[in-house]
């Protein structure tokens, strides 16, 4: 006789929907690498791809929350929290989605008037926003809090690099003709939105895991090793 455990639907049905979460961001993922590729080689083609990966979001988006709605009384109170953060996970993936598909089409109007600047600045703020999204998966699949951490120190390169192109097209202190300024702010600003997106998973992340925001757990996180040392020592003697 068998004496395999016999998983119940409900158990099923949870791990299936968390399955779902980190397959939305591998799609989101994969949506910012099809924007940097788009803006690097200045291909149109790529614009469809985009919407692809868009309708595959919203599909997702929606199966995940009919699911969470379905399932979430049928759960433990700690499976209960991860249900409702899958669901604030879609709504950010969600947007992200939109705005790449935004990017795509500024991308494409556009044309071959980006420089070669705002190509190399654009071209790293995409592939920034795929490594984050890529973390973000990882983060949440395995509960790791540093991994998430490192996902909000990166949010600070796409506003350093937001800023620089900003500078070139708005404040313009060397007075450079430029061509597809409107454009390029769109694209930049499609961007900077999808990586504030990505930085608020993060912290759904750290809270989820940690039980704490996201400002306690930086703290614990920028203590040098000796105080972090000491806390240790600190929290052995009340044992």
């Amino acid at each position: 006789m068998s004496t395999a455990r016999i998983q119940p639907q409900s158990e099923r049905h949870y791990a299936h929907l968390v399955e779902q979460t980190i397959e939305a961001c591998r799609v989101a993922q994969g949506a910012a690498a099809v924007a940097a590729e788009c803006v690097a080689t200045g291909s149109s083609a790529l614009l469809n791809t985009l919407r692809e990966r868009e309708k595959e979001l919203d599909k997702l988006d929606m199966e995940i929350d009919a699911g969470v709605t379905q399932a979430i009384t049928q759960v433990s109170e700690a499976e209960a929290r991860e249900l409702l953060a899958c669901m604030k996970f879609m709504i950010g993936l969600e947007r992200i989605g939109d705005l790449l598909l935004s990017f795509g089409s500024s991308a494409q109007a556009a044309g071959a008037r980006v420089d070669s600047q705002d190509v190399r600045d654009l071209t790293q703020m995409a592939t920034i926003l795929e490594k984050m999204l890529g973390d973000v998966g990882l983060a949440f699949a395995s509960r790791d809090v540093k991994k998430a951490i490192e996902i909000l120190r990166a949010d600070a390169e796409m506003d350093r690099l937001r800023n620089l192109i900003f500078m070139r097209h708005i404040e313009n202190p060397e007075s450079i003709q430029r061509q597809a300024s409107l454009q390029v702010i769109f694209m930049t600003q499609s961007l900077e939105r999808a990586g504030d997106h990505a930085k608020n998973l993060a912290e759904e992340i750290c809270h989820f895991v940690s039980g704490h925001t996201v400002r306690h757990v930086l703290m614990d996180y920028d203590k040098s090793f000796e105080q972090m040392f000491l806390d240790w020592l600190k929290q052995r003697d009340k044992r």
